[in-house]
């Protein structure tokens, strides 16, 4: 994170409206003192969010995604916190004095070197007078300039040229063939890319590294190839065009998922540019992440044949049981969105995007597939199969429509359908008695204790001084470690809230532990009656702690005096206790 200075931060925060900043990205509703929002951070079906202009701070009570304004930005767009401290200062109409620079992933700065020199190397091969054929293919498959330059298409060439140059470089032959651009045969080493098309392929930050060729003047197989899968590329971690793509999805407030490269470019290049294309037919936890932080509703435009149609089917899916809304269009007459352009036009095209279907529609078409639903067996397999869907999804207003379709279309009765998805979605219940240690519920109540201590220390100076004053001392590394975080922020500033001591913790080794403190508490409700009792129950705790220590320590002692001493060290806890 580039360095802005910490008054310069707090400026910016208390110059700016929580409540305005976050009603730009979801729509906000006024109970109280509060305001009130349907959380983006989980499949949230209620108002679940609470953002305070008072505090400062966004809250969801259901999920415990929580923070400040610029935590709320940098979480939604998926961006860094001081990105988001940039973000909220060009909406409020401040200039930051500090700089903020694109962060360098050191570990791999050659090899994003390497990958970057190789796609102009590509780029600039393709504009030389070698090109001209490859240009002419372009222009004939309707790429124009314009569509080469923004996406960086190149050309690779034959006889080692990527090679003999690298070689120049003195990069080292292992770390070219570990970045798949040279094999080596026998002492030889040669290119992987000869005489094709070159696409880069992106990560999501925007850094090149790898590639997929296309053969362009013969019939030769494969028509394309890949970069082979590297540390640096990983499909099952990538989504291309997704670093053009995002600022558009959220403009547009829709992702379109295609399945080739070529597809995203033709879309992207004729103006529907929320676009991003999947690495293949199928659709990974990582990648499935990346799609949830834009939170938006997803319409599959996938290839026009049975491949297509089921991995339309699978993807859908997984996207709808992590709570997403997904779309569909099923292309006619041509395979994929790139040939429907070039011989339909985007108007076409986009006649297709205004009609999607509901993935509901698309699912309850596809169990159809190959069943003769006249015959009582095979509707009733077929309603089964639907119902099996359903038993894991999240969304119950979902369910809801589907068992009213089902019944409105086949004349099953309603209650008949909710009982049998209701016994597809209970799970085994265990009738043994749970047993519960006394070690758990102690801990249980010690850490709720300390959180709730802590967290409002975090809040006013009155608490903090509570805590100085009647406990002083943790004996648990990490909580003592966040009260001293706070102990400092207070000796730097002599006064503390929330909003900003989030700010200030962005730069600690106990971020992560501090934003779960915040998270854990469930309720507002602070006042120095309730910091007494969490006090008086954590002291409590931590002396029977003491006190079980001290009994295994007794049993071990051999000299009379010392064991003297522990026995009468006991007693008095116990008093105390």
């Amino acid at each position: 994170m580039a360095h802005i200075d910490e008054a310069e931060i707090n400026h910016i925060r208390e110059s700016s409206d929580i409540v305005e900043i976050v009603s730009s990205y979801i729509p906000l509703t006024q109970k109280g003192k509060n305001y009130f929002g349907v959380c983006p951070f989980h499949n949230d079906h209620a108002p679940s969010m609470s953002v305070s202009k008072e505090k400062g701070i966004f809250k969801c009570f259901s999920c415990g995604a929580t923070g400040n304004v610029f935590k709320f930005v940098s979480d939604f767009e998926n961006i860094s916190f001081a990105e988001a401290v940039q973000k909220v200062a060009e909406k409020i109409g401040i200039t930051l004095k500090s700089q903020i620079t694109k962060p360098v992933v050191k570990k791999y700065q050659e090899e994003y070197q390497i990958m970057n020199f190789t796609s102009l190397y590509f780029q600039n091969n393709l504009m030389t007078e070698r090109g001209k054929q490859a240009v002419a293919y372009l222009q004939k498959r309707a790429f124009d300039e314009s569509v080469i330059k923004e996406f960086q298409i190149g050309l690779s060439l034959e006889n080692n040229s990527l090679y003999e140059l690298l070689k120049t470089k003195k990069y080292p032959n292992q770390k070219l063939a570990d970045l798949g651009l040279i094999s080596q045969k026998g002492l030889n080493y040669y290119d992987i890319f000869v005489n094709r098309i070159m696409f880069p392929i992106h990560d999501l930050h925007g850094e090149t590294v790898g590639f997929t060729g296309r053969i362009y003047l013969d019939n030769s197989t494969p028509k394309y190839l890949n970069s082979k899968e590297t540390y640096l590329f990983k499909k099952g971690n990538i989504l291309f065009n997704y670093h053009r793509a995002k600022d558009a999805i959220r403009l547009e407030k829709k992702l379109i998922l295609v399945e080739g490269n070529m597809d995203a470019i033709r879309m992207y290049a004729s103006g529907i540019k929320n676009t991003m294309a999947l690495m293949g037919t199928s659709l990974t936890t990582n990648q499935i992440n990346e799609i949830k932080k834009l939170r938006v509703p997803i319409l599959l435009m996938l290839d026009n044949d049975s491949a297509g149609n089921l991995a339309t089917f699978q993807i859908g899916t997984l996207l709808e049981k992590e709570g997403l809304t997904v779309l569909v269009v099923r292309l006619s007459g041509e395979k994929d969105p790139d040939e429907y352009i070039v011989k339909n036009g985007i108007e076409a095209m986009q006649d297709n995007l205004k009609n999607a279907i509901s993935f509901l529609e698309f699912k309850l078409a596809f169990y159809k597939q190959n069943k003769n639903l006249q015959d009582g067996e095979e509707l009733a397999s077929y309603i089964k199969e639907v119902l099996n869907s359903m038993k894991e999804n999240p969304d119950p207003i979902l369910k809801e429509i589907t068992l009213k379709k089902l019944s409105d279309d086949y004349g099953i009765s309603y209650s008949v359908l909710k009982e049998e998805l209701e016994k597809l979605a209970t799970p085994t219940i265990s009738f043994d008695p749970p047993v519960m240690e006394e070690k758990k519920v102690r801990k249980t109540k010690w850490m709720d204790g300390i959180n709730h201590i802590l967290y409002f220390m975090m809040n006013d100076t009155k608490y903090l001084f509570m805590y100085k004053s009647k406990l002083g001392f943790l004996n648990d590394a990490t909580y003592r470690g966040v009260a001293n975080e706070i102990l400092a922020y207070y000796e730097l500033h002599k006064t503390i809230n929330l909003a900003d001591f989030l700010s200030y913790a962005e730069n600690s080794k106990l971020k992560k532990e501090i934003y779960e403190i915040v998270e854990s508490i469930k309720e507002e409700n602070m006042d120095e009656q309730i910091m007494e009792e969490y006090i008086i129950s954590v002291k409590k705790i931590m002396k029977e702690k003491e006190i079980k220590e001290l009994k295994q320590k007794l049993k071990l002692e051999l000299d009379s005096a010392k064991k003297m001493n522990i026995a009468l060290r006991i007693q008095s806890l116990k008093k105390e206790v």
